[in-house]
């Protein structure tokens, strides 16, 4: 790749135009992300053939969209744009501004334009948002050698054909067919009696993440999509879901973390979308601490008293939130894939507790010993342990509990965060700690 830029600088254009062809669309798209200079960025997209131009725009991101557009004449979008699967052509309607969107949309063929308008008026994130509309379908009383006929007549519009859907005459789904079973068909046998009648669609409305959760369950290549009417509408591939499951995690970690999600990525986001984006949590998160805070300042005439009570506060802060956070982080991943319900609240708090006991158990007898041979006071020593048995188990099922809840009120589990989780226990955790410890020390 750094050969092809190089040529590219030295005006070797032919040269770079050969190599081009060598190559994969992923891995032309990718060589955009190196150039800078905006003329670059248009004349190595201008030596793509016809056939690769489209397929590696709609590898690009945005900002490279853009610039591309803005330079092309009105003949080479509408190229570009016929080529387009209708799916990644919506795509990139969504993210373009009002003037490049007027553009495009002018020199987009009528039919290319109107099925872009009407797939852009399904809710963002849903199943219909995220299909495309090029897809073979064939009639029941087809024969195979027929079924082939009409494959070959679709498939360079089609954007997958591993799948081929039977519907009748008011586009209603009967069954699907795949390419193997009517390669394997006697060429005059019925399209009626090879194909697989259990057909497993997703509605328009369905959201996205319901999607990738029916991609993973029946390994799906494609998964045909239905509207309210059950006609059959699109299909959505393995590509976009893959796009799907990207963007959940990343957004779920993000929140995990305390920061509102991001629409670009990292280095593209510039300081003060950043600032914005942490600012809130952070707040909220000191403001919940000062809490913390004041319940110390309450019990101040213990540390007069016992001044080696306050070294164990780190300790015990830390050791709550990390068996918090663990519990959460656990929570959520199995909420996410489907492993588990609201409905098992109960069995979770069980196994959350026996967790806790062993945990407890063991973090209280290395943390007795330590507070004694630390302090040489065996009742300091006790009230370490009592306070981590406390924390431990409040910290679990805490932990465990927040990110049920937030399904149960149909909110998002990653919200119930790792920050939000150590700062509630951290409060627990030193009520406890103070009140055990003037009950065994009499203080």
């Amino acid at each position: 790749m750094t050969d092809i830029i190089e040529k590219l600088e030295n005006k070797q254009f032919q040269e770079v135009k050969k190599e081009l062809e060598t190559l994969n669309i992923p891995d032309i798209a990718g060589m955009f992300e190196k150039l800078e200079d905006k003329s670059q960025i248009i004349l190595l997209f201008k030596l793509l053939s016809k056939d690769d131009a489209a397929d590696v725009f709609s590898f690009l991101d945005p900002e490279f969209q853009e610039t591309i557009i803005n330079a092309l004449q009105d003949k080479e979008i509408e190229s570009i744009m016929e080529e387009m699967y209708m799916d990644d052509a919506t795509d990139f309607v969504k993210e373009m501004p009002a003037n490049v969107v007027k553009r495009v949309l002018k020199n987009t063929p009528k039919e290319n334009r109107d099925t872009i308008n009407k797939l852009l008026t399904y809710p963002e994130n849903s199943a219909g948002s995220l299909m495309t509309t090029e897809f073979i379908d064939i009639k029941e009383d087809l024969t195979v050698d027929q079924a082939f006929a009409k494959i070959k007549q679709k498939a360079d519009d089609a954007e997958t054909i591993g799948t081929i859907y039977v519907t009748d005459s008011r586009r209603k789904i009967q069954g699907v067919v795949s390419i193997k079973d009517l390669i394997l068909a006697d060429r005059e046998q019925k399209i009626s009696d090879i194909m697989n009648t259990n057909v497993i669609c997703a509605c328009t409305s369905t959201d996205q993440e319901e999607v990738s959760k029916m991609f993973d369950k029946y390994d799906f290549y494609a998964l045909p999509v239905i509207d309210t009417e059950q006609r059959l509408v699109g299909i959505i591939t393995i590509d976009d879901i893959m796009d799907v499951v990207k963007e959940e995690t990343t957004e779920d970690m993000e929140i995990m973390a305390a920061v509102s999600p991001m629409e670009d990525s990292y280095l593209k986001t510039k300081p003060i979308v950043h600032f914005k984006k942490r600012i809130i949590w952070l707040l909220i998160l000191t403001l919940s601490a000062s809490v913390t805070g004041a319940i110390i300042s309450h019990f101040e005439a213990l540390f007069v008293t016992v001044p080696a009570l306050v070294s164990f506060i780190p300790m015990l802060m830390d050791t709550g939130g990390n068996c918090g956070s663990q519990a959460s982080v656990l929570i959520i991943r199995s909420l996410a894939l489907g492993e588990i319900t609201p409905k098992d609240y109960l069995k979770i708090v069980l196994k959350e507790s026996c967790i806790a006991s062993m945990c407890g158990a063991v973090l209280s007898v290395v943390n007795f010993f330590v507070a004694w041979w630390r302090t040489g006071s065996a009742l300091v020593g006790l009230v370490i342990a009592l306070t981590l048995i406390i924390v431990v188990f409040t910290a679990k099922i805490i932990g465990g509990s927040l990110p049920i809840l937030a399904k149960k009120c149909k909110l998002d589990p990653a919200v119930m965060a790792s920050p939000m989780i150590t700062t509630l226990v951290d409060c627990i955790a030193i009520i406890s700690y103070f009140l055990i410890a003037s009950a065994i020390l009499g203080l």
